[in-house]
């Protein structure tokens, strides 16, 4: 439970569990080293589709030691962006579980957008990131 905590602690690691072809840059000043606290406010820069790079701020809002941790948008692409990981310590390892709430915004354009490609890429990222995840630790 500790290495996959200290791992998922440390925002210089989103790049690593983040498809390449996003180019996902941590663009905080001084984040080597640096574990989430609550109330740390995490700058990224990020190319999510077409390769059209965003500005992204992250806050992290919550956070319970090896159990879980909330990062919420301040400002990007969503409208709302509300993002819980939780981490249970399990006979054989460690189960990794997310519970994502996320809007678009742009009233019915927004609503085709979401169904055309953005749930789809936000599936993509996940399935990446699990099996990213379970190569770098084993099944989480």
């Amino acid at each position: 439970m500790a290495t996959a905590w200290d791992f998922f602690s440390s925002p210089m690691n989103l790049a690593e569990i983040t498809p390449t072809d996003m180019t996902f840059d941590v663009t905080s000043p001084n984040m080597e080293g640096t574990k989430m606290y609550p109330g740390l406010i995490i700058t990224y820069k990020v190319a999510p589709i077409a390769g059209i790079k965003l500005n992204w701020v992250t806050e992290i809002t919550h956070v319970k030691d090896q159990a879980y941790f909330i990062d919420e948008q301040r400002f990007g692409p969503f409208a709302f962006w509300h993002h819980q990981h939780h981490f249970e310590k399990i006979e054989d390892g460690v189960l990794m579980h997310d519970i994502l709430h996320y809007g678009i915004g742009w009233g019915p354009i927004g609503t085709i957008a979401n169904a055309l490609m953005v749930n789809k890429k936000i599936n993509e990222i996940f399935k990446f990131r699990y099996q990213k995840v379970a190569g770098l630790f084993g099944k989480l």
